[in-house]
């Protein structure tokens, strides 16, 4: 993404850590986090072709110089990356530029079959370490490690030493949506950006340039609770629909017109599953809206936090469809007064 299709959430990041770094008030240890979607990915991007580049001069990027040349040239890997999504790992590719280190999922080839990691692990950690040692090809190097809440915890402490006691010129930055997941000691060590919702006309004046209607747009920014990036893929796909349909499953099962066994198989029959437990969390807290009654606001609170760990689970090798069911079923004994989220204990240990 160019820095002219920013939006102005993403312009107001860059801004500020440009003027960060050039007053020298940055370290090299920076957290850009915020709700996924935003777009700190695409400033990361834009921060390091400003650090590398030759002849930078008010707060841009030349374009031109042998730096900026090297950072645009983009391949991906063979075989490709992808996230546990299945979206791509590495957006653009990965960079020629010799001083850019991209850190992400990747391939374990052994032992065979090959699959794709879940996690960053220890390994490709220690070859981070390695590679911000080597001298750097031009001024500094920077290693971008997106997304960092997928960094197991043995793999932290791999890089450790290098937030600690970092060589001049190296930069390390860690892109992700939820920083609480990261150690303690990691977090200590960087200094936080952050990128945050946008007001709700902002939000709506940048999803009309993108050509949403206003009422859709409306619609999909108060469904996506005020995300702009997320209104915006669910205008361009079936995301709206989706959540009705959703809201329409959790209706029925709640009044026994529908079995959770047979929509914890649909739900985890595609690639949408994640999406929908988003959605379903969505729907826990507009039914909570209004309600005075405390033992049903509990109820809803605790399947809102399940529904979270269901999505978190989804991502490990756990079954999709005994992760769907273990909710579903708590949904319903939640309706019926009963226990709530004990079935995720239950999807927890298996």
């Amino acid at each position: 993404m160019s820095r002219t299709d920013f939006a102005p959430w993403q312009r107001r990041v860059y801004e500020q850590a440009v003027a960060a770094l050039d007053s020298g008030r940055m370290g090299h240890a920076l957290l850009l986090c915020g709700p996924a979607g935003l777009g700190k990915r695409a400033v990361a991007e834009a921060l390091a072709q400003y650090v590398l580049c030759q002849a930078r001069a008010g707060g841009e990027p030349c374009g031109r110089c042998r730096s900026c040349q090297l950072f645009g040239v983009r391949a991906q890997r063979d075989p490709v990356e992808t996230r546990p999504d299945g979206s791509l790992a590495q957006p653009h590719g990965h960079s020629a530029h010799p001083d850019l280190v991209f850190v992400g999922y990747e391939w374990r080839l052994k032992p065979a079959p090959p699959r794709m990691r879940t996690e960053i692990v220890i390994e490709q950690m220690r070859q981070l370490s390695e590679r911000l040692e080597v001298s750097a090809g031009f001024e500094s190097r920077i290693a971008l490690v997106d997304p960092a809440d997928a960094v197991n915890y043995q793999a932290w402490n791999a890089i450790l030493k290098t937030l600690e006691e970092p060589l001049p010129g190296r930069y390390l930055w860690l892109v992700c949506a939820s920083p609480a997941r990261l150690p303690a000691t990691i977090r200590s060590r960087c200094q936080r950006l952050e990128m945050r919702l946008p007001p709700r006309e902002e939000a709506l004046a940048w999803l009309h340039r993108h050509g949403h209607a206003a009422e859709a747009a409306a619609e999909a920014l108060e469904a996506a609770r005020g995300h702009p990036g997320l209104a915006d893929a669910w205008l361009r796909g079936d995301g709206l629909a989706l959540r009705r349909q959703v809201a329409a499953d959790l209706g029925a099962i709640a009044g026994g017109r529908a079995d959770p066994l047979e929509t914890a198989q649909r739900w985890s029959g595609g690639e949408d599953g994640d999406e929908r437990l988003r959605h379903a969390a969505e729907h826990a807290v507009s039914e909570a809206a209004g309600l005075t009654d405390p033992a049903r606001l509990h109820k809803l609170a605790t399947w809102f936090d399940a529904a979270n760990r269901a999505r978190d689970l989804l991502r490990s090798t756990v079954r999709a469809d005994l992760v769907m069911a273990d909710l579903l079923l708590a949904w319903r004994d939640a309706a019926r007064g009963g226990s709530g989220a004990s079935g995720q204990a239950r999807g927890d240990n298996r």
